[in-house]
Protein backbone atom coordinates (compact mmCIF):
# COMPACT_ATOMS: atom_id res chain seq x y z
CA UNK A 1 0.00 0.00 0.00
CA UNK A 2 2.62 2.16 0.82
CA UNK A 3 4.75 1.51 -2.35
CA UNK A 4 2.10 2.41 -4.56
CA UNK A 5 1.10 5.93 -3.04
CA UNK A 6 2.54 9.04 -4.78
CA UNK A 7 5.40 9.83 -3.63
CA UNK A 8 6.10 7.08 -1.33
CA UNK A 9 7.06 4.76 -3.76
CA UNK A 10 4.96 5.91 -6.89
CA UNK A 11 4.24 2.10 -8.07
CA UNK A 12 0.62 2.83 -9.09
CA UNK A 13 0.21 -0.59 -10.50
CA UNK A 14 0.83 -2.13 -6.76
CA UNK A 15 -2.29 -0.72 -5.58
CA UNK A 16 -4.13 -3.85 -7.60
CA UNK A 17 -2.42 -6.67 -5.38
CA UNK A 18 -1.35 -4.43 -2.18
CA UNK A 19 -4.56 -6.00 -0.73
CA UNK A 20 -4.38 -9.59 -1.46
CA UNK A 21 -1.62 -10.25 2.05
CA UNK A 22 -4.17 -8.89 4.53
CA UNK A 23 -7.15 -10.80 2.69
CA UNK A 24 -5.36 -13.78 2.95
CA UNK A 25 -4.89 -13.72 6.61
CA UNK A 26 -8.76 -12.84 6.90
CA UNK A 27 -9.26 -15.56 4.98
CA UNK A 28 -6.53 -17.82 7.16
CA UNK A 29 -8.22 -16.93 10.39
CA UNK A 30 -11.96 -17.58 9.33
CA UNK A 31 -10.59 -20.77 7.78
CA UNK A 32 -9.16 -21.91 11.04
CA UNK A 33 -12.05 -20.45 13.21
CA UNK A 34 -9.58 -18.48 15.21
CA UNK A 35 -10.96 -15.65 17.79
CA UNK A 36 -12.22 -12.35 15.12
CA UNK A 37 -10.01 -10.37 17.35
CA UNK A 38 -6.78 -12.02 14.98
CA UNK A 39 -8.33 -10.06 12.41
CA UNK A 40 -8.81 -6.67 13.73
CA UNK A 41 -5.13 -7.21 15.17
CA UNK A 42 -3.88 -7.51 11.67
CA UNK A 43 -5.63 -5.35 10.23
CA UNK A 44 -4.44 -2.61 12.64
CA UNK A 45 -1.04 -3.58 12.10
CA UNK A 46 -1.26 -3.34 8.69
CA UNK A 47 -3.07 0.02 8.41
CA UNK A 48 -0.62 1.33 10.76
CA UNK A 49 2.59 0.96 8.38
CA UNK A 50 0.04 2.46 5.84
CA UNK A 51 -0.83 5.42 7.56
CA UNK A 52 2.57 5.99 8.84
CA UNK A 53 4.50 5.31 5.59
CA UNK A 54 2.85 7.65 3.50
CA UNK A 55 2.05 10.15 5.70
CA UNK A 56 4.71 10.75 7.84
CA UNK A 57 5.98 13.55 6.98
CA UNK A 58 2.68 15.23 9.09
CA UNK A 59 5.35 14.55 12.07
CA UNK A 60 7.29 17.69 11.30
CA UNK A 61 4.54 20.09 12.00
CA UNK A 62 3.10 18.17 15.13
CA UNK A 63 5.05 15.25 16.79
CA UNK A 64 2.52 14.78 18.79
CA UNK A 65 -0.67 15.78 16.76
CA UNK A 66 0.76 12.92 13.98
CA UNK A 67 1.28 10.05 16.65
CA UNK A 68 -2.91 10.80 17.43
CA UNK A 69 -3.57 10.83 13.65
CA UNK A 70 -1.49 7.68 12.87
CA UNK A 71 -3.31 5.64 16.22
CA UNK A 72 -6.82 7.09 15.02
CA UNK A 73 -7.00 6.99 11.37
CA UNK A 74 -5.44 3.44 11.71
CA UNK A 75 -8.07 2.09 14.18
CA UNK A 76 -11.07 3.63 11.76
CA UNK A 77 -9.10 1.46 8.85
CA UNK A 78 -9.00 -1.85 10.71
CA UNK A 79 -12.74 -1.47 12.08
CA UNK A 80 -13.88 -0.78 8.36
CA UNK A 81 -12.01 -4.00 7.77
CA UNK A 82 -13.00 -5.81 10.76
CA UNK A 83 -16.92 -5.06 9.99
CA UNK A 84 -16.50 -6.76 6.53
CA UNK A 85 -15.08 -9.92 8.39
CA UNK A 86 -18.18 -10.10 10.74
CA UNK A 87 -20.42 -9.74 7.82
CA UNK A 88 -18.48 -12.94 6.09
CA UNK A 89 -18.64 -14.36 9.21
CA UNK A 90 -22.41 -14.21 10.03
CA UNK A 91 -23.87 -13.35 6.80
CA UNK A 92 -21.91 -15.41 4.60
CA UNK A 93 -18.99 -15.25 2.09
CA UNK A 94 -19.73 -13.98 -1.09
CA UNK A 95 -21.88 -11.09 0.94
CA UNK A 96 -18.78 -10.38 3.35
CA UNK A 97 -16.86 -9.80 0.11
CA UNK A 98 -19.49 -7.31 -1.39
CA UNK A 99 -19.64 -5.95 2.35
CA UNK A 100 -15.91 -5.03 1.71
CA UNK A 101 -16.37 -3.03 -1.27
CA UNK A 102 -19.47 -1.27 0.18
CA UNK A 103 -17.99 -0.56 3.64
CA UNK A 104 -14.59 0.78 2.26
CA UNK A 105 -16.28 3.28 -0.07
CA UNK A 106 -18.80 4.31 2.40
CA UNK A 107 -16.20 4.66 4.94
CA UNK A 108 -14.32 7.19 2.69
CA UNK A 109 -17.07 8.89 1.68
CA UNK A 110 -17.87 9.52 5.71
CA UNK A 111 -14.26 10.18 6.00
CA UNK A 112 -14.98 13.44 4.06
CA UNK A 113 -17.60 15.18 6.31
CA UNK A 114 -17.08 14.67 9.70
CA UNK A 115 -15.20 16.52 12.31
CA UNK A 116 -11.89 14.99 12.41
CA UNK A 117 -11.87 14.39 7.95
CA UNK A 118 -8.99 13.19 6.75
CA UNK A 119 -9.35 11.77 3.45
CA UNK A 120 -6.19 12.05 2.36
CA UNK A 121 -5.42 8.25 2.26
CA UNK A 122 -8.46 7.69 0.30
CA UNK A 123 -7.29 4.15 -1.93
CA UNK A 124 -8.70 6.93 -4.81
CA UNK A 125 -5.80 8.89 -4.47
CA UNK A 126 -2.94 6.53 -5.58
CA UNK A 127 -3.85 7.88 -9.15
CA UNK A 128 -3.43 11.41 -8.48
CA UNK A 129 0.06 10.84 -10.83
CA UNK A 130 -1.67 9.39 -13.60
CA UNK A 131 -4.73 11.31 -14.96
CA UNK A 132 -4.73 9.37 -18.02
CA UNK A 133 -5.90 6.17 -16.57
CA UNK A 134 -8.80 7.94 -14.38
CA UNK A 135 -10.87 10.61 -16.88
CA UNK A 136 -14.10 8.75 -15.34
CA UNK A 137 -13.60 10.63 -12.08
CA UNK A 138 -15.89 12.89 -13.60
CA UNK A 139 -18.80 10.64 -13.08
CA UNK A 140 -17.27 9.04 -10.15
CA UNK A 141 -14.85 11.05 -8.57
CA UNK A 142 -12.24 9.40 -6.32
CA UNK A 143 -14.11 6.69 -4.62
CA UNK A 144 -14.43 5.22 -7.92
CA UNK A 145 -11.03 4.82 -7.89
CA UNK A 146 -11.09 3.38 -4.47
CA UNK A 147 -13.65 0.95 -5.98
CA UNK A 148 -11.40 -0.14 -8.79
CA UNK A 149 -8.65 -0.69 -6.64
CA UNK A 150 -10.54 -2.91 -4.34
CA UNK A 151 -13.04 -5.03 -7.19
CA UNK A 152 -9.15 -5.79 -8.96
CA UNK A 153 -7.70 -7.15 -5.38
CA UNK A 154 -10.87 -8.89 -4.11
CA UNK A 155 -11.08 -11.15 -7.89
CA UNK A 156 -6.99 -11.93 -7.84
CA UNK A 157 -7.10 -12.99 -4.25
CA UNK A 158 -10.14 -15.11 -4.95
CA UNK A 159 -7.66 -16.84 -7.62
CA UNK A 160 -4.98 -17.26 -4.97
CA UNK A 161 -7.06 -18.20 -2.30
CA UNK A 162 -8.54 -21.23 -4.25
CA UNK A 163 -4.98 -22.03 -4.88
CA UNK A 164 -3.31 -21.43 -1.76
CA UNK A 165 -6.15 -22.20 1.01
CA UNK A 166 -8.23 -24.78 -0.80
CA UNK A 167 -5.88 -27.06 -2.84
CA UNK A 168 -7.25 -26.48 -6.26
CA UNK A 169 -5.29 -26.19 -9.60
CA UNK A 170 -4.25 -23.05 -11.33
CA UNK A 171 -5.77 -23.67 -14.52
CA UNK A 172 -9.34 -23.63 -13.09
CA UNK A 173 -9.26 -20.20 -12.04
CA UNK A 174 -9.10 -18.70 -15.51
CA UNK A 175 -12.52 -17.46 -15.29
CA UNK A 176 -10.91 -15.40 -12.40
CA UNK A 177 -8.18 -13.95 -13.84
CA UNK A 178 -10.29 -13.21 -16.93
CA UNK A 179 -12.63 -11.20 -15.01
CA UNK A 180 -9.45 -9.67 -13.11
CA UNK A 181 -8.31 -8.72 -16.28
CA UNK A 182 -11.85 -7.14 -17.90
CA UNK A 183 -11.98 -5.38 -14.16
CA UNK A 184 -8.50 -3.20 -14.60
CA UNK A 185 -8.35 -3.33 -18.88
CA UNK A 186 -12.38 -1.61 -19.42
CA UNK A 187 -11.94 1.83 -17.03
CA UNK A 188 -8.49 1.79 -17.99
CA UNK A 189 -9.67 1.64 -21.82
CA UNK A 190 -12.25 3.97 -20.82
CA UNK A 191 -9.83 6.44 -19.54
CA UNK A 192 -7.54 6.77 -22.11
CA UNK A 193 -9.80 6.72 -25.37
CA UNK A 194 -11.41 9.97 -23.14
CA UNK A 195 -8.02 11.16 -22.43
CA UNK A 196 -6.42 11.55 -25.74
CA UNK A 197 -10.23 12.50 -27.83
CA UNK A 198 -10.85 15.27 -24.73
CA UNK A 199 -10.22 19.11 -26.36
CA UNK A 200 -10.74 22.16 -24.11
CA UNK A 201 -13.47 24.62 -25.58
CA UNK A 202 -11.27 27.93 -26.35
CA UNK A 203 -12.04 30.21 -23.50
CA UNK A 204 -8.69 31.57 -22.79
CA UNK A 205 -7.54 34.34 -19.72
CA UNK A 206 -4.10 34.45 -18.94
CA UNK A 207 -2.93 33.79 -15.25
CA UNK A 208 0.13 34.56 -13.08
CA UNK A 209 0.84 32.85 -9.97
CA UNK A 210 3.23 33.69 -7.16
CA UNK A 211 5.68 30.97 -5.26
CA UNK A 212 7.16 33.79 -2.64
CA UNK A 213 9.22 31.11 -0.78
CA UNK A 214 8.83 32.34 2.32
CA UNK A 215 10.25 30.17 5.14
CA UNK A 216 6.86 29.36 7.67
CA UNK A 217 8.57 28.24 10.07
CA UNK A 218 11.16 31.83 9.79
CA UNK A 219 10.35 34.76 7.95
CA UNK A 220 6.47 33.96 6.80
CA UNK A 221 5.76 35.24 10.39
CA UNK A 222 8.56 37.45 11.21
CA UNK A 223 10.01 39.43 8.17
CA UNK A 224 7.50 42.54 7.75
CA UNK A 225 4.52 41.73 6.27
CA UNK A 226 4.59 45.23 4.20
CA UNK A 227 7.56 44.14 2.80
CA UNK A 228 6.50 40.53 2.04
CA UNK A 229 3.57 42.33 -0.12
CA UNK A 230 6.60 44.48 -2.17
CA UNK A 231 8.86 41.25 -2.47
CA UNK A 232 5.18 39.23 -4.56
CA UNK A 233 4.93 42.53 -5.90
CA UNK A 234 7.91 42.56 -7.53
CA UNK A 235 7.76 39.01 -8.66
CA UNK A 236 4.22 39.35 -10.37
CA UNK A 237 6.17 42.22 -12.30
CA UNK A 238 8.68 39.89 -13.92
CA UNK A 239 5.98 37.88 -15.84
CA UNK A 240 2.66 40.14 -15.90
CA UNK A 241 2.01 41.32 -19.61
CA UNK A 242 -0.94 43.80 -20.99
CA UNK A 243 -3.00 40.60 -21.51
CA UNK A 244 -2.66 39.65 -17.95
CA UNK A 245 -6.28 38.70 -16.42
CA UNK A 246 -5.52 37.26 -12.95
CA UNK A 247 -2.86 37.43 -10.74
CA UNK A 248 -2.94 34.65 -7.70
CA UNK A 249 -1.12 35.11 -4.42
CA UNK A 250 -0.77 31.91 -1.61
CA UNK A 251 -2.63 31.12 1.38
CA UNK A 252 -1.96 34.07 4.09
CA UNK A 253 0.15 35.91 1.85
CA UNK A 254 -1.37 38.91 3.74
CA UNK A 255 0.09 37.52 7.41
CA UNK A 256 -1.47 39.83 9.54
CA UNK A 257 -5.03 39.79 10.81
CA UNK A 258 -6.85 42.09 8.77
CA UNK A 259 -10.39 43.05 9.79
CA UNK A 260 -13.14 42.43 7.01
CA UNK A 261 -15.05 45.52 7.18
CA UNK A 262 -12.32 48.37 6.81
CA UNK A 263 -9.00 46.27 5.31
CA UNK A 264 -7.53 49.62 4.67
CA UNK A 265 -6.31 50.06 7.68
CA UNK A 266 -4.06 47.50 7.01
CA UNK A 267 -0.27 49.14 5.36
CA UNK A 268 0.12 45.90 3.46
CA UNK A 269 -3.26 45.80 1.87
CA UNK A 270 -2.86 49.51 1.16
CA UNK A 271 0.13 48.28 -1.04
CA UNK A 272 -0.97 46.10 -2.76
CA UNK A 273 -4.03 48.12 -3.56
CA UNK A 274 -1.51 50.71 -5.01
CA UNK A 275 0.16 48.49 -6.83
CA UNK A 276 -2.83 47.30 -9.08
CA UNK A 277 -2.31 49.69 -11.74
CA UNK A 278 1.19 48.60 -12.22
CA UNK A 279 -0.34 45.05 -12.45
CA UNK A 280 -2.07 45.33 -15.82
CA UNK A 281 -5.09 46.41 -13.19
CA UNK A 282 -5.49 42.12 -13.23
CA UNK A 283 -7.89 41.07 -11.00
CA UNK A 284 -5.80 39.73 -7.66
CA UNK A 285 -6.41 37.08 -6.00
CA UNK A 286 -5.02 36.47 -2.64
CA UNK A 287 -4.28 34.35 0.84
CA UNK A 288 -5.39 36.65 3.90
CA UNK A 289 -5.49 36.31 8.02
CA UNK A 290 -8.64 37.96 8.44
CA UNK A 291 -11.11 38.81 11.66
CA UNK A 292 -14.38 40.09 11.54
CA UNK A 293 -16.98 41.17 15.00
CA UNK A 294 -20.19 40.09 16.02
CA UNK A 295 -22.74 41.06 18.62
CA UNK A 296 -23.36 37.40 19.26
CA UNK A 297 -21.14 34.37 19.88
CA UNK A 298 -22.28 32.55 16.34
CA UNK A 299 -19.64 29.02 17.34
CA UNK A 300 -17.11 27.89 19.43
CA UNK A 301 -14.37 29.35 17.81
CA UNK A 302 -15.76 32.91 18.66
CA UNK A 303 -14.08 34.87 21.08
CA UNK A 304 -15.56 36.97 23.65
CA UNK A 305 -13.58 40.42 23.63
CA UNK A 306 -15.84 42.76 25.66
CA UNK A 307 -19.20 42.68 27.12
CA UNK A 308 -21.59 41.85 23.65
CA UNK A 309 -18.67 41.76 21.54
CA UNK A 310 -17.28 38.68 19.64
CA UNK A 311 -14.58 38.35 17.76
CA UNK A 312 -13.89 35.34 14.94
CA UNK A 313 -10.72 34.67 13.02
CA UNK A 314 -10.63 33.56 9.37
CA UNK A 315 -8.16 31.97 7.11
CA UNK A 316 -9.34 33.62 3.92
CA UNK A 317 -8.84 34.43 0.39
CA UNK A 318 -9.38 37.64 -0.65
CA UNK A 319 -10.51 38.89 -4.37
CA UNK A 320 -9.87 42.37 -5.50
CA UNK A 321 -11.18 43.69 -8.82
CA UNK A 322 -12.69 46.92 -8.11
CA UNK A 323 -10.75 48.87 -5.33
CA UNK A 324 -13.64 50.01 -3.60
CA UNK A 325 -15.27 46.56 -2.26
CA UNK A 326 -12.51 43.96 -2.22
CA UNK A 327 -14.34 40.59 -1.18
CA UNK A 328 -13.79 38.01 1.16
CA UNK A 329 -14.53 34.02 1.54
CA UNK A 330 -13.39 31.97 4.07
CA UNK A 331 -11.68 28.69 4.40
CA UNK A 332 -14.50 26.21 5.62
CA UNK A 333 -12.39 22.64 5.07
CA UNK A 334 -10.25 22.55 7.95
CA UNK A 335 -7.27 20.81 9.06
CA UNK A 336 -7.98 19.30 12.37
CA UNK A 337 -6.07 19.89 15.18
CA UNK A 338 -4.58 22.72 13.88
CA UNK A 339 -7.21 24.97 12.31
CA UNK A 340 -9.91 23.12 14.41
CA UNK A 341 -10.41 21.17 17.53
CA UNK A 342 -12.34 18.59 16.96
CA UNK A 343 -15.28 18.57 19.00
CA UNK A 344 -14.33 21.51 20.95
CA UNK A 345 -18.09 22.47 21.02
CA UNK A 346 -18.82 19.84 23.41
CA UNK A 347 -15.27 18.67 24.83
CA UNK A 348 -14.19 22.75 25.20
CA UNK A 349 -11.10 21.85 27.31
CA UNK A 350 -9.81 20.02 24.21
CA UNK A 351 -9.32 23.93 23.14
CA UNK A 352 -5.70 23.36 25.14
CA UNK A 353 -4.57 20.61 22.67
CA UNK A 354 -4.77 23.08 19.34
CA UNK A 355 -0.87 23.69 17.65
CA UNK A 356 0.14 26.67 16.65
CA UNK A 357 0.80 27.54 12.92
CA UNK A 358 0.44 31.12 12.67
CA UNK A 359 -2.86 30.64 12.79
CA UNK A 360 -5.71 31.09 15.56
CA UNK A 361 -5.14 29.54 19.07
CA UNK A 362 -8.89 28.06 19.08
CA UNK A 363 -9.53 27.64 15.51
CA UNK A 364 -11.09 29.46 12.48
CA UNK A 365 -14.75 30.45 11.84
CA UNK A 366 -16.13 28.84 8.42
CA UNK A 367 -18.32 29.81 5.95
CA UNK A 368 -21.82 28.52 6.11
CA UNK A 369 -21.50 26.76 2.61
CA UNK A 370 -19.18 26.55 -0.33
CA UNK A 371 -19.00 29.70 -2.15
CA UNK A 372 -17.14 31.35 -5.35
CA UNK A 373 -15.67 34.52 -6.50
CA UNK A 374 -17.41 36.62 -9.67
CA UNK A 375 -15.70 39.11 -11.37
CA UNK A 376 -16.72 40.96 -14.82
CA UNK A 377 -15.33 38.68 -17.09
CA UNK A 378 -15.14 35.38 -14.96
CA UNK A 379 -15.93 33.46 -11.90
CA UNK A 380 -13.56 31.58 -9.92
CA UNK A 381 -13.34 29.01 -6.98
CA UNK A 382 -11.06 29.63 -4.66
CA UNK A 383 -9.59 26.83 -2.71
CA UNK A 384 -7.52 27.33 0.44
CA UNK A 385 -4.68 24.21 1.27
CA UNK A 386 -6.87 21.49 2.87
CA UNK A 387 -10.19 22.45 0.97
CA UNK A 388 -8.32 20.64 -2.16
CA UNK A 389 -8.25 17.38 -1.23
CA UNK A 390 -11.90 17.48 -1.00
CA UNK A 391 -13.69 16.48 -3.91
CA UNK A 392 -17.11 17.28 -3.72
CA UNK A 393 -16.63 20.66 -2.02
CA UNK A 394 -14.80 21.84 -4.52
CA UNK A 395 -17.14 19.96 -7.39
CA UNK A 396 -20.01 22.34 -5.14
CA UNK A 397 -18.07 25.28 -5.91
CA UNK A 398 -18.14 24.73 -9.76
CA UNK A 399 -21.86 23.84 -9.60
CA UNK A 400 -22.41 27.03 -8.43
CA UNK A 401 -20.72 28.27 -11.90
CA UNK A 402 -16.74 28.82 -11.00
CA UNK A 403 -15.17 28.08 -14.47
CA UNK A 404 -11.35 28.37 -12.96
CA UNK A 405 -10.35 26.73 -9.77
CA UNK A 406 -7.89 28.80 -8.22
CA UNK A 407 -5.48 26.74 -4.95
CA UNK A 408 -4.13 28.51 -2.80
CA UNK A 409 -1.38 26.96 -0.44
CA UNK A 410 1.15 27.09 1.95
CA UNK A 411 3.03 23.70 1.82
CA UNK A 412 6.05 24.38 3.24
CA UNK A 413 5.07 23.05 6.78
CA UNK A 414 5.79 19.74 5.80
CA UNK A 415 9.53 20.44 4.64
CA UNK A 416 10.87 18.94 1.54
CA UNK A 417 9.27 15.61 2.15
CA UNK A 418 6.11 13.81 0.20
CA UNK A 419 3.94 15.54 1.79
CA UNK A 420 4.09 19.03 -0.47
CA UNK A 421 4.41 16.54 -3.36
CA UNK A 422 0.85 14.67 -3.01
CA UNK A 423 -0.89 17.77 -2.32
CA UNK A 424 0.26 19.17 -5.38
CA UNK A 425 -0.69 15.94 -7.68
CA UNK A 426 -4.22 16.13 -5.84
CA UNK A 427 -5.03 19.23 -7.36
CA UNK A 428 -5.14 17.04 -10.96
CA UNK A 429 -7.92 15.00 -9.71
CA UNK A 430 -10.06 17.98 -9.03
CA UNK A 431 -9.30 19.40 -12.50
CA UNK A 432 -10.84 16.00 -14.04
CA UNK A 433 -13.97 15.43 -11.56
CA UNK A 434 -15.16 19.15 -12.84
CA UNK A 435 -13.06 19.79 -16.42
CA UNK A 436 -11.84 22.65 -15.14
CA UNK A 437 -8.15 24.28 -15.42
CA UNK A 438 -6.74 24.63 -11.86
CA UNK A 439 -4.19 27.11 -11.32
CA UNK A 440 -2.43 26.80 -8.09
CA UNK A 441 -0.20 29.31 -6.06
CA UNK A 442 2.09 27.70 -3.27
CA UNK A 443 4.51 29.67 -0.56
CA UNK A 444 6.48 26.98 -1.59
CA UNK A 445 6.24 23.59 -2.59
CA UNK A 446 4.86 23.26 -5.89
CA UNK A 447 3.26 26.33 -7.91
CA UNK A 448 1.64 24.72 -11.08
CA UNK A 449 -1.14 24.69 -13.82
CA UNK A 450 -3.12 21.96 -14.82
CA UNK A 451 -5.17 21.70 -17.80
CA UNK A 452 -8.63 20.09 -17.61
CA UNK A 453 -7.24 16.19 -18.32
CA UNK A 454 -5.02 16.89 -15.31
CA UNK A 455 -2.02 16.99 -16.53
CA UNK A 456 0.40 19.66 -14.93
CA UNK A 457 1.06 21.93 -17.30
CA UNK A 458 3.96 24.34 -15.46
CA UNK A 459 5.28 23.60 -12.35
CA UNK A 460 7.93 25.08 -10.40
CA UNK A 461 10.59 23.48 -7.77
CA UNK A 462 10.20 23.10 -4.47
CA UNK A 463 12.14 25.76 -2.05
CA UNK A 464 12.85 28.43 -4.60
CA UNK A 465 11.24 32.30 -5.24
CA UNK A 466 9.10 31.87 -8.41
CA UNK A 467 6.63 33.04 -10.13
CA UNK A 468 4.78 31.76 -13.16
CA UNK A 469 2.67 32.55 -16.32
CA UNK A 470 0.28 31.02 -18.74
CA UNK A 471 -2.98 30.97 -20.28
CA UNK A 472 -5.65 28.41 -19.43
CA UNK A 473 -9.17 28.16 -20.79
CA UNK A 474 -12.56 28.64 -18.68
CA UNK A 475 -15.32 26.27 -18.76
CA UNK A 476 -18.88 26.45 -17.48
CA UNK A 477 -20.31 22.90 -18.67
CA UNK A 478 -20.77 20.64 -15.56
CA UNK A 479 -19.85 17.17 -15.59
CA UNK A 480 -21.65 14.50 -13.95
CA UNK A 481 -19.47 14.68 -11.17
CA UNK A 482 -19.71 18.31 -10.52
CA UNK A 483 -23.54 18.00 -10.97
CA UNK A 484 -24.25 15.29 -8.27
CA UNK A 485 -21.38 14.65 -6.64
CA UNK A 486 -20.27 11.66 -4.48
CA UNK A 487 -23.05 9.58 -6.08
CA UNK A 488 -21.28 6.37 -5.02
CA UNK A 489 -20.53 7.21 -1.91
CA UNK A 490 -23.95 7.91 -0.79
CA UNK A 491 -25.45 4.92 -2.27
CA UNK A 492 -22.99 2.66 -0.46
CA UNK A 493 -23.28 4.40 2.75
CA UNK A 494 -27.08 3.67 2.92
CA UNK A 495 -26.84 -0.09 1.42
CA UNK A 496 -23.86 -0.53 3.97
CA UNK A 497 -25.85 0.28 7.17
CA UNK A 498 -28.69 -2.06 6.05
CA UNK A 499 -25.88 -4.99 5.58
CA UNK A 500 -24.36 -3.46 8.78
CA UNK A 501 -27.94 -4.03 10.70
CA UNK A 502 -28.35 -7.78 8.77
CA UNK A 503 -24.95 -8.56 10.34
CA UNK A 504 -26.10 -7.42 13.59
CA UNK A 505 -29.13 -9.02 13.65
CA UNK A 506 -27.88 -12.89 12.05
CA UNK A 507 -25.18 -12.28 15.20
CA UNK A 508 -27.37 -11.66 17.75
CA UNK A 509 -29.28 -14.95 16.27
CA UNK A 510 -26.47 -17.34 16.65
CA UNK A 511 -25.78 -16.37 20.29
CA UNK A 512 -29.68 -17.01 20.88
CA UNK A 513 -29.04 -20.84 19.34
CA UNK A 514 -25.83 -21.36 20.70
CA UNK A 515 -27.31 -20.12 24.58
Amino acid sequence: MVLSFPFTGSLTFVAFIAWIPILLVEANVSQQNYRSRKVLLHAYITFFIYNIGTTWWVWNASPGGSILAFLLNSLLMALVFYGFHLTKKHVGNKEGYIALLLYWVAFEHFHYDWESAWPWLSLGNVFSITPSWVQWYSFTGVLGGSFWVLIVNLLLFRAYQNVLLKGEKWKIQTPLFYLAGLAFLLPMAISLITYFNYTEKERPIEVVAIQPNENPYGSKFSKSVDEQMKDMVALAKRKVTSNTDLILAPETSLATYIYVKSPQNEAAFNTLIESKSELNDAVLLWGAMTFDFFKQKRSSVSAEISPNMWQESYNSSVLIDSIESPKFIHKSKLVPGVEKIPFVAYIPFMAEWSIDMGGSSVGYGVEDEPKIFETKKFKVAPVICYESIFGEFVSQQCNKGAELICILTNDGWWKNTPGYKQHASFASLRAIENRRCVVRSANTGTTSIINQRGDIVQATDWWVKDVIRGTVNLNKDTSFYTKYGNVLGRSFGFISLLLLLLTFVKRFQKLAQNK
